[in-house]
């Protein structure tokens, strides 16, 4: 494991090689390979970056996003941002807008309603999560029971997928199927090597649930 003085150094770097993150406005505690990000920020996408930037750091086991998103100006009004919400969704190919409702209160965002894809609930969260005036998203957007799927060819997809991609190590990760739910376990270098793991697993058609029981070693 990394001495806490090194890796909060690395997350300081980190922090401080992106440009759209006041990096000097957050703080980092660091406990047992356990990150903790603390400060203010200008907008929720700097929130979301700063967490993601972290997540990729070797030696990082857990990480608490405390970050408190305060635009620097006076942003739009709920209606608005709500609005501009809708707006977005509605443009957003493979987004099923009918499907999806919009809810804000005091700057926080949240997404409600039924989609048949699980894709479809991530591209919608990807979709607002940019937008300004922003404070917080919470995305409740449930994935809709698929018709009998095989199981053996749904884990046969994942496995496929998470072969592909380059920033997973697939050969220590163990894919198991029950219904429609699939479990990850195994070991994984980093945070962020997990969110792609799972985001594999997302992605293949006739998956409801992922259980993300990967554990980060170094």
């Amino acid at each position: 494991m990394k001495a806490e003085a090194e890796l909060r150094r690395d997350v300081e770097q980190e922090l401080a090689s992106d440009p759209t993150i006041e990096a000097n406005n957050i703080g980092i505690t660091v406990n047992a390979g356990v990150v903790t990000l603390s400060g203010q920020v200008g907008t929720y996408h700097a929130k979301v970056q700063a967490e993601a930037l972290v997540k990729r750091l070797h030696g990082v086991r857990g990480l608490a996003n405390e970050i408190e998103v305060v635009p620097a100006e006076v942003g739009p009004t709920d209606t608005v941002l709500a609005e501009n919400a809708v707006n977005l969704l509605k443009w957003k190919v493979g987004v099923p807008e009918d499907a999806i409702k919009v809810v804000v209160s005091q700057g926080r965002l949240t997404l409600e309603g039924k989609v048949s894809r699980a894709q479809q609930k991530i591209a919608a969260e990807e979709t607002v999560a940019h937008l300004e005036g922003l404070k917080g998203l919470s995305n409740l957007i449930t994935v809709e029971a698929p018709p009998a799927v095989d199981r053996a060819v749904v884990k046969q997809r994942i496995l496929e997928a998470l072969h592909r991609r380059a920033q997973i190590d697939a050969g220590r990760i163990t894919v198991t199927v029950r219904d429609e739910t699939v479990v990850l376990d195994g070991v994984i270098g980093s945070m962020a090597e997990g969110d792609e793991a799972e985001s594999a697993a997302w992605g293949v058609p006739g998956v409801r649930n992922v259980e993300n029981n990967l554990v980060v070693r170094a």
